[in-house]
């Protein structure tokens, strides 16, 4: 009797401390670059994906291309005995909205999703980018192979589609294909938008933006090295809570900037080949991606890209100048590198899918006293729950403790001036949500 309660005990206390989790290294191994490979080629071969391009040709155009992708994402629903909805998501825009909207045009995104088990209604998605373009961007005849901007983003959220379609969730997953990045992030905003009108729970979105480069064109080489681009806090913020972030701080705490944690530690956690750089930033430097609507709507939303980029190989004419190749071509792509940012997100696609809602509630107290107080609200799924706390000037989540399956907690000896403190929510496995910053203070 002794010996059967002792290993109760021992279970119950090891909750949530698990470090990894076998299916997720089985995902890891079972991304294909010759898939990737395979995707990238094809999508090429359409000559043009320009969001204003021909949409009646079987065989160019982004209307072939968006065709080609939809059946693509049926496929792997077919072979997975119809675990994927597979639809297209449309919003018109008016010629004249912005100068690359020069005709009226159906911007048209192509979804798969995957509904959790448990929480349908509660999404994580990961993104690619249908669309390409030449130096005019209102060039839509050129030819314009977009090999890694963006196929390989698109083919990378292909690939995590095949992989995780073999595995059920407690959450649900969409695997999208985006249009209209190039013209003002159209396919976006059209389906934040369409997220909002539907009352999606969105967790956040993992937007993949040129994952196949490994030569930058200032000669550095790397295959390990990735960004991981985040906004440090919600466009959407009221004038409260700005106010508050002035005397309890969480000036980088905002919801992208968890989830863009929670994939530096995952990614580091299973992949620690992997070199995850948190970039502190909406995007590059006066640029943007297509999680910025989602952003701009109030939901998590990064970007994941390579680390070193050529400007020789993006939006240009294909044509060879000063002996420099110029052109977004198939053979600038590297599909290794490809493959291992696809394993990237699948892992954290993954991860987040099995994981429990967050705690809506974090509350934190401990003013003038030696001991940080956090009090939570619990969430259904959770074994239990694991406080985070780091420096003011750290950027990730250093120090943890898992403290089981209550709803409040003294941390005795942490003074909380000196650090930042979270919670997540930890399921039995001990698949973890992203940490929530607090939002309310114990008087």
């Amino acid at each position: 009797m002794k010996t059967t309660a002792l290993l109760i005990l021992f279970s119950f206390s090891t909750v949530g401390l698990c470090q990894t989790d076998q299916r997720i290294y089985d995902i890891i191994d079972a991304v294909s670059a010759e898939h990737i490979e395979a995707d990238v080629s094809r999508l090429v071969q359409f000559g043009t994906r320009h969001t204003l391009s021909d949409t009646i040709s079987q065989t160019r155009g982004i209307g072939a291309a968006r065709r080609w992708i939809k059946a693509e994402f049926e496929k792997i629903s077919a072979a997975c005995n119809a675990c994927l909805d597979v639809s297209y998501q449309k919003n018109l825009v008016k010629k004249g909205d912005n100068d690359r909207i020069f005709k009226d045009v159906e911007i048209v995104n192509v979804l798969a999703v995957k509904l959790g088990t448990k929480y349908p209604n509660r999404y994580i998605l990961m993104s690619g980018d249908i669309d390409s373009r030449v130096s005019d961007i209102n060039n839509v005849t050129s030819d314009s192979p977009g090999a890694n901007d963006n196929a390989s983003g698109m083919a990378g959220t292909l690939e995590a589609a095949r992989v995780l379609s073999k595995y059920d969730f407690e959450n649900s997953i969409i695997f999208i294909g985006l249009s209209g990045e190039e013209q003002g992030l159209y396919g976006g905003k059209g389906l934040a938008a369409h997220a909002k009108e539907k009352g999606w729970k969105i967790i956040g979105i993992l937007n993949n933006d040129m994952i196949g480069n490994i030569k930058g064109v200032d000669g550095i080489i790397s295959n390990t090295d990735f960004r991981i681009f985040s906004e440090p806090v919600s466009p959407t913020e009221t004038e409260q809570q700005r106010n508050a972030r002035r005397f309890y701080g969480g000036e980088v705490d905002g919801i992208s900037r968890q989830l863009a944690r929670y994939v530096h530690k995952t990614t580091q956690t299973y992949m620690p080949e992997m070199n995850p750089m948190m970039i502190y930033r909406l995007d590059r430097f006066g640029r943007g991606g297509h999680h910025r609507p989602f952003n701009d709507t109030g939901f998590a939303g990064i970007r994941i890209m390579e680390a070193h980029e050529n400007y020789t190989q993006q939006h240009q004419d294909i044509r060879t100048e000063d002996g420099i190749e110029y052109g977004d071509k198939l053979e600038h792509v590297n599909f290794h590198y490809a493959k291992k940012l696809t394993a990237v997100n699948a892992i954290n696609l993954a991860a987040i899918a099995w994981a429990p809602p967050a705690p809506e509630t974090v509350m934190i107290g401990g003013i003038v006293e030696p001991a940080a107080k956090l009090q939570w609200s619990k969430v259904d799924g959770a074994a239990g729950y694991k406080i985070y706390w780091r420096d003011t000037t750290s950027p990730t989540w250093d120090h943890s403790r898992y403290v089981g399956d209550i709803s409040e907690y003294t941390l005795d000896g942490v003074v909380i001036d000196n650090f930042f403190f979270g919670v997540a929510a930890v399921e039995e496995n001990g698949f973890e949500s992203v940490v929530v910053f607090p939002n309310g203070i114990i008087r």
